[in-house]
């Protein structure tokens, strides 16, 4: 079985990855030795391979990382690859969903979309990745008590109206941007 260090350091993701990735390869934690990975690359991709690329090369095993960004069309797209940071370095969960909601006030255009890129890099070079996306929209208010994020305020398309924090979190990783890439990242890594 494939031995994966997983690269994040939010225990909210981990948690998520482990669940979506099912026993389909172990996944190792991250050591509590590695410090922070600076994310500045500018794409989703970038910042991947930056966590990836820096757990392989401390722990001689092949890393797993994703990023994550939210697109919202009437903000151009924003907060995308910086949803970690919208509202600010230290800005919280419920700090970023709060400026979301405030830059969206009174503003009829609600569609948005999740785009995960999922990637394994060996100590080698090597590398593998997948991406993930889901399509919805941003309610005017956060509804639910599950997940993490942008949960509570985003409605997938493909669901039957409620938010990702409104499902369990098995109907949440059947539609999921993030378990999306993932199963798409496990069917690259064992193309048979």
């Amino acid at each position: 079985m494939l031995e994966l260090v997983c690269a994040s350091a939010n225990p909210d993701k981990v948690a998520e990855i482990a669940a979506i990735l099912d026993g389909a390869v172990r996944l190792v934690p991250r050591p509590d030795t590695v410090p922070d990975v600076v994310e500045d690359a500018d794409t989703l991709e970038g910042n991947a391979r930056l966590k990836a690329v820096a757990i392989a090369t401390v722990t001689g095993l092949p890393a797993v990382a994703d990023d994550t960004g939210l697109e919202v069309v009437a903000l151009d797209g924003r907060p995308g690859v910086h949803a970690a940071r919208f509202a600010g370095d230290d800005a919280t969960y419920a700090d970023n969903r709060a400026k979301l909601l405030a830059e969206l006030a009174g503003n009829d255009e609600r569609r948005a979309r999740f785009r995960t890129v999922a990637m394994v890099v060996w100590p080698d070079g090597r590398e593998v990745f997948a991406e993930g996306s889901c399509d919805g929209t941003i309610p005017e208010a956060e509804r639910g008590a599950r997940g993490f994020g942008y949960d509570a305020v985003f409605v997938p398309s493909d669901g039957d109206g409620e938010t990702f924090a409104e499902m369990s979190a098995s109907e949440k990783d059947a539609l999921s941007h993030r378990g999306r890439a993932f199963r798409a990242l496990l069917a690259a890594l064992d193309p048979s």
